[in-house]
């Protein structure tokens, strides 16, 4: 939702542990370091480059987007017009880009974002921009925002997405093979408010499931979601599991996976990138403070699956460190 994200610095006086116990990549001098400002963040690697996108602080004129080699130092924003690599010149709308992730399909690079809070898709031949719509437009007409894409092992297309029915759910449906449309016909909703710790009464309230990112692991499909208010300090992760891409899906018992962890409130909107030795990573936002929402910060930490207690599927443990990416000052 509106999420201004922080990619921001952990200069902290209260740690005595190394830099990478403490999460972060911070040198006072030697290279000055700065917070990368974005909300709902996303990392591909493409070639050897890693590409961090996300809700920026001014998400009226588009969508930045910073690179790093090693997922430690980072520059940016780098993309061809002042910094974004979507403009708002360039594309459909002229305020709330939100959420983007971006996915190389058939040689074309793809953002799928937000704007007005509607779903768009713009394109590129790189994966920093400038993403671009030959026919300028939303994806539906329907009001719904951060809009996810899973190419199942078949190569059929499937779009996840918070839609605005009672409060936000989560749904699902088919996309065509060339990412031109939805298959309205066939949108399932996946999920929807109902786990005791998604109800925070602390303000704002909302009725909230958002967010989703799916993933395969041993012939199951798992979702992670976010539910409560973005600006609550309750805003935290879940964990879904279906035997198919359209559901039923069913929310892990012992859900939240990640919610007001160590100092950090407001943990949410979060997806998933793999590095180049494939371990995988969950990267998401936090508030910037216990007394500010904004601007945000972003972390990301590594995560693996491990066998469930009670039956044969898995779930999904968030490991240590937590690292907080920052850039070099221009």
């Amino acid at each position: 939702m509106h999420r201004i994200f922080v990619i921001a610095l952990f200069v902290s006086l209260i740690s005595c542990t190394s830099q990478k116990d403490s999460g972060g990549y911070f040198d006072e001098t030697n290279p000055p370091l700065k917070n990368i400002f974005l909300g709902d963040p996303s990392v591909l690697l493409a070639g050897n480059t890693y590409y961090m996108y996300g809700t920026g602080v001014d998400s009226d004129t588009g969508i930045e987007v910073y690179t790093s080699q090693d997922l430690e130092k980072w520059t940016g924003p780098s993309g061809p017009e002042k910094g974004f690599a979507l403009y708002e010149e360039d594309v459909f709308g002229d305020h709330f880009f939100w959420a983007p992730e971006v996915y190389q399909v058939e040689g074309k690079y793809h953002m799928f974002y937000s704007v007005q809070e509607h779903m768009a898709i713009a394109t590129s031949e790189n994966p920093d921009g400038p993403f671009t719509q030959d026919n300028p437009g939303y994806l539906a007409d329907f009001k719904a925002i951060d809009h996810h894409l899973f190419i199942d092992d078949d190569g059929n297309k499937y779009l996840y997405f918070a839609k605005f029915e009672d409060g936000l759910e989560i749904w699902a449906a088919e996309m065509e093979d060339d990412l031109s449309a939805i298959r309205e016909n066939g949108m399932k909703r996946a999920l929807s408010q109902s786990q005791e710790w998604e109800k925070s009464q602390k303000e704002p309230v909302g009725i909230v499931n958002e967010g989703p990112a799916v993933i395969k692991y041993k012939g199951l499909y798992y979702m992670i979601y976010s539910a409560n208010h973005y600006a609550s300090p309750d805003y935290g992760i879940g964990l879904a599991y279906a035997e198919d891409p359209l559901g039923p899906w069913k929310k892990d018992e012992n859900n939240p996976i990640l919610q007001n962890a160590d100092s950090l409130v407001g943990i949410g909107h979060s997806s998933f990138f793999t590095d180049e030795e494939d371990q995988l990573y969950m990267v998401y936002h936090a508030h910037n403070s216990a007394e500010n929402v904004h601007p945000r910060k972003a972390y990301f930490n590594p995560v693996q699956f491990v066998p469930s207690d009670d039956s044969d599927r898995f779930t999904l443990e968030v490991q240590k460190p937590r690292f907080e990416p920052k850039a070099k000052l221009p």
